[in-house]
């Protein structure tokens, strides 16, 4: 058995509500909360980044996964959309910080959002093949989205570790499958500091055909149907889409709404189907199993399915759940701030 054997997660304290993106473009919010069901997103601080976000996140999964010496973690993977450098790779610094020893493999990935599953996919593939005894796989994102865009209403900042092994393991990896394809939707070319999308493009031909594609083979592959899952996380760019993904594929909302965390984060790109994952571990039981397929602009997705083990339960409590964190005194920030912390104010 191989799988999931510490998760954890990390959300900023700052965040914006959609109510006062719209009133400095002089738009209707009612259309953003109630199209596109947002309410507010998190927005990282001056002194956060993706590396600040992935070593919290690991930490908390090493909080959970307690009895794991770091120095026998052999790789650490970190997908991101929004690595702090172009030339210089996130890993090592988040591998130091947590006590990883020198002898490990990593490299930073990009796939768009889903740059993160692809490090789970990495890391488990590792483990489970003997290769290794343990494996980070970390989504993480301080996402960017133009002044006045409709990508300024979601991207947010936040970010999930899974790490992975063969004992003691709290969710187990029953089938993996992806599937892609050259779909220009959404892009960021060199030296550009926003990226640029297709508008409606970006939905049916590029989100929803490689999500339901990826979804319907891995459920094949793994003899399953809809009513076989207790939950269901698909990659979140808004309330909207993900939920509209699940009623086409058979789910019901009482099995999407655990890990649909995205009305009150906001789309953390490479962090969003892995935090809605770490949002639905944070409250299974022992048993149960979870879909989860990501998706990622240009275009592709990642498709696993999960099943809890009694191992669960213990670990659950060990460090900060997800919507705890979302819930704990968050600081609101005006336009201006935000502006200042995103460094919007371009000279």
């Amino acid at each position: 058995m191989s799988g999931i054997v510490g998760w954890g997660s990390s959300v900023p304290k700052y965040r914006i509500k959609v109510e006062e993106i719209a009133r400095q473009w002089g738009e209707d919010p009612e259309s953003f909360k109630k199209g596109l069901m947002l309410r507010e997103k998190s927005v990282p601080g001056p002194d956060q980044d993706t590396i600040t976000i992935s070593v919290e996140a690991a930490r908390y999964a090493l909080q959970r996964a307690s009895y794991v010496d770091p120095g026998e973690i052999g790789a650490i993977y970190i997908g991101s959309e929004s690595h702090p450098y172009a030339v210089k790779p996130s890993g090592v610094t988040v591998a130091e910080a947590i006590g990883m020893q020198p002898d490990f493999h990593t490299a930073d990935l990009e796939f768009a959002c889903k740059a993160g599953s692809q490090g789970m996919f990495l890391a488990w593939s590792l483990v489970d093949s003997g290769r290794m005894k343990y494996a980070f796989g970390i989504g993480a994102d301080t996402s960017q989205g133009a002044p006045a865009n409709a990508l300024e209403y979601s991207a947010s900042a936040g970010g999930a570790a899974f790490l992975f092994g063969r004992e003691k393991v709290v969710a187990e990896v029953i089938e993996t499958h992806s599937y892609a394809t050259d779909t220009p939707d959404f892009w960021r070319r060199e030296h550009e500091f926003y990226p640029q999308h297709g508008g409606r493009f970006t939905g049916e031909p590029a989100y929803f055909h490689h999500l339901l594609s990826c979804a319907r083979i891995v459920m094949e592959k793994a003899g399953m149907k809809p009513s076989d899952f207790a939950y269901a996380v698909f990659h979140m760019p808004n309330g909207k889409f993900p939920m509209r993904a699940g009623k086409i594929l058979g789910f019901k909302k009482e099995q999407i709404e655990p890990g649909w965390v995205v009305p009150i984060l906001g789309n953390t790109y490479s962090g969003a189907s892995p935090m809605g994952l770490a949002a639905t571990l944070d409250i299974a039981k022992p048993g149960e199993r979870i879909l989860m397929v990501s998706f990622g602009s240009g275009a592709g997705s990642d498709g696993f399915v999960f099943e809890t083990t009694s191992e669960l339960p213990a670990l659950q409590d060990k460090a900060p759940k997800l919507r705890a964190q979302l819930a704990d005194d968050p600081i609101y920030l005006t336009y201006g701030q935000y502006a200042a912390f995103r460094g919007k104010i371009r000279v």
